[in-house]
């Protein structure tokens, strides 16, 4: 474990706030930065014991810092539709899953073994501030303590301002069981992306799969919306799921995961000020239109650390986010907010029309305007199309009671 005690006056280099995601993710890649060895860094948290309660998908080519801790990998997925089916090969990308309580044991070992470099303080930072002389900043704890840094990096969730006026606020919610069956009845190589084929009651609902081994998968029943559903509407979802695609044969529970991830368009900037950065969702790396989140925190991370170890400080552009891919996504909950069973359409033609491989890049916000404009001639426009009116008009667009 790293260091839990500290010296009464408490000054780093680099402060992060928040043992998580993407604290932790920071950490790892200054670890793994020769040029930064000499960087004194602490992590305030609460709690340095982390639960295994949750997984992480990202797709990515090639190998990644994490691979040693990826739980599975998939060669190819499906989407499904109703009258629509499609089987996909993912090369050169593979999907992968990451388990919580694995990431946080690597990391955490990878950061023990540098214990004159990292620490660990607990407790719970309640503000934090720019340093009276411009040099650095502040955290505030709890307890009275301060700590001073060069940096500051906070990965605490936002709290929002609401203002749906001019903002969209949505939920990706779901609940997953791990289950194991007696008989051979999953494809282990083959991630099920989507199925739309449950009913979607005006919002936008389907079905991802994670299959592990030929009778052990994670199943998750997901809902784009507003507002969160009783835990008894999932379970009753992912039953009658069950029930129909396992043709009835048995299966046993053995683990549950839920969530709920916000989705929403109001601006959650990457900096604070000149020694404050932010991190994870807080600044914004949980993608607006589909949750994803893990890859963007690595790509977000590791570009931060390549500009302290390159200049000494963070980058000006801290994210390197590019605006298009920003109208994107406020579109695309837009829609899921006026219509969302019309998001089901947009993405059966979205992988009915378009490879793979260019529908990640995509998603990763790595694609050329030519290739964006593919993507975007490759689906109805007229959804779009309303969207576009709203953005113009700076109000988001809301159903129209019947």
């Amino acid at each position: 474990m790293l260091p839990t005690t500290v010296a009464p006056v408490l000054e780093y280099d680099y402060l992060i706030v928040g043992g998580g995601a993407s604290g932790l993710s920071l950490a790892y890649h200054i670890a793994k930065e020769p040029r930064l060895a000499g960087q004194r860094v602490l992590l305030v948290e609460p709690d340095a014991a982390k639960a295994d309660d949750r997984t992480w998908r990202y797709w990515a080519a090639g190998e990644t810092p994490f691979a040693a801790v990826e739980a599975h990998r998939w060669e190819q997925l499906v989407i499904r539709a109703p009258g629509f089916e499609k089987m996909l090969r993912l090369a050169p990308y593979r999907y992968r899953m990451v388990r919580a309580g694995e990431f946080y044991a690597f990391v955490n070992a990878a950061l023990a073994a540098l214990p004159q470099q990292f620490a660990r303080l607990a407790g719970h930072v309640t503000a934090v501030a720019e340093a009276p002389d411009g040099r650095g900043a502040v955290a505030t704890l709890a307890d009275g303590q301060q700590v001073a840094a060069r940096y500051i990096f906070d990965s605490r969730l936002p709290k929002l301002a609401r203002d749906p006026t001019r903002y969209r606020y949505l939920e990706q919610h779901f609940l997953g069981w791990e289950i194991e069956t007696d008989d051979d009845v999953f494809d282990p190589e083959t991630v099920q992306f989507m199925d739309f084929r449950v009913p979607q009651h005006e919002q936008t609902r389907f079905v991802y799969s994670l299959p592990f081994t030929p009778r052990r998968a994670l199943v998750e029943f997901t809902v784009f919306s507003e507002q969160v559903l009783p835990k008894a509407a999932y379970e009753a979802e992912l039953r009658t799921y069950l029930a129909g695609h396992l043709g009835g044969r048995p299966y046993r529970v053995v683990a549950e995961e839920g969530g709920s991830i916000p989705m929403t368009d109001h601006p959650l900037p990457a900096r604070l000020s000149a020694h404050i950065l932010h991190l994870g969702t807080r600044a914004g790396r949980s993608k607006p239109s589909t949750g994803y989140t893990f890859a963007r925190v690595q790509r977000h991370t590791a570009r931060l650390v390549a500009a302290l170890a390159a200049t000494g400080h963070p980058p000006a552009d801290a994210t390197g986010d590019r605006w298009q891919f920003g109208l994107f996504d406020t579109l695309l909950l837009d829609i899921m907010q006026r219509r969302g069973e019309l998001v089901r359409d947009i993405f059966h033609q979205l992988f009915e029309r378009n490879p793979v491989q260019r529908i990640f890049r995509f998603l990763d916000e790595e694609t050329s305007w030519a290739e964006n404009l593919k993507i975007m001639n490759s689906v109805t426009p007229w959804p779009f199309m309303r969207s576009i009116g709203q953005v113009l008009r700076g109000r988001p667009g809301r159903r129209k009671l019947s």
